[in-house]
């Protein structure tokens, strides 16, 4: 029986990581002028991970 060598595919899509790092880089962006607006780290984080789904959200949308 011949088994299958899952070892060179790639762990996502090209597709997935494109969309995955747009909203990785809208994260950090919205999380850094947060803390920079004088906001509490905490605050930042959130208004980051918001940023961050928001985007990935309408990334994965519009990236066909």
């Amino acid at each position: 029986m011949a088994r299958n060598d899952r070892s060179q595919e790639p762990l996502l899509s090209l597709r997935s990581a494109v969309v995955f790092l747009i909203g990785l880089q809208a994260a950090a962006v919205a999380g850094f002028l947060t803390y920079a607006a004088g906001s509490p780290l905490a605050t930042a984080a959130l208004a980051g991970g918001a940023a961050f789904g928001a985007t990935v959200a309408f990334a994965r949308s519009a990236i066909s």
